[in-house]
């Protein structure tokens, strides 16, 4: 049997995130006032009058573990229309993974392409097509405290484009996002640098690809290669968006 570990983060009430959802839980006791009009009877009469438990949840599609699609880059991707979620194809997002370490570099830093290369050659690997590449960066030990917005390295425009022209379509984090944290950004942005924001996600434009964020566990990886990853995106009609249980699946 395979082995299942869980690379995501969960939704919930007050997380560390812009947006949280907000989560509302209905236990059996109100499950049972709410279907017995359903079906005509009271909620007397379903066994010690409880029913099914239920829940309420209310979010953006960027919150929690996610895939970006390219429609949340901007609106067209290579000249054309840009995908959104219920679009893109599922054989992008179940693939074989690789974990690049950049753990030692400093918050708010910019991962280059030396930066890939040299994690690549650490771990003697190449990239090929359909290889599904995670960011190891440890800011998911952040998650629910103050640090974790702005924890993070990102990757820069240059790194982001090296990495699709090995034929890679998805890239993950164990971050809030593939780019470095806002305040940095914005502080290079008026240093003079025009391409300091959001660059990794701009990128985007010029080259179809989806982003998984927020993800977490990459640590529990037995190896920085040799599993499958899947983050089949929830199929949110027409959005930017869609959250997934990313998960790895070791063949032991």
């Amino acid at each position: 049997m395979p082995r299942i570990i869980d690379l995501s983060l969960p939704h919930q009430n007050f997380a560390s995130e812009p947006f949280p959802p907000t989560l509302h839980h209905t236990d059996h006791r109100e499950g049972a006032r709410r279907l017995a009009p359903l079906a005509g009877v009271s909620p007397a009469d379903f066994e010690d009058g409880i029913a099914l438990a239920s829940d309420q949840i209310s979010g953006s599609a960027h919150s929690g573990t996610h895939v970006d699609a390219p429609w949340h880059y901007g609106p067209t991707c290579e000249g054309k229309p840009a995908r959104t979620v219920d679009q893109v194809p599922l054989e992008w997002c179940y693939g074989p993974g690789v974990v690049l370490d950049m753990r030692h570099k400093e918050p708010g830093a910019e991962i280059t392409v030396e930066d890939v290369r040299g994690a690549l050659r650490h771990i003697d690997y190449t990239l090929e097509t359909g290889d599904i590449v995670l960011i190891q960066t440890g800011t998911d030990r952040y998650w629910n405290t103050p640090g974790y917005l702005s924890h993070q390295p990102g990757l820069g425009r240059a790194a982001t484009a090296w990495i699709l022209e090995q034929g890679v379509r998805v890239i993950g984090i164990d971050a809030w996002g593939l780019d470095r944290p806002a305040r940095e950004m914005a502080e290079a942005y008026r240093q003079g640098d025009a391409d300091a924001l959001w660059p990794a996600h701009f990128y985007g434009r010029e080259k179809e690809y989806l982003q998984i964020e927020k993800m977490a566990n990459l640590d529990k990886l037995p190896a920085p290669c040799g599993f499958t990853v899947c983050a089949f995106p929830v199929k949110f009609e027409n959005a930017s968006a869609g959250w997934t249980r990313a998960v790895a699946i070791i063949e032991d």
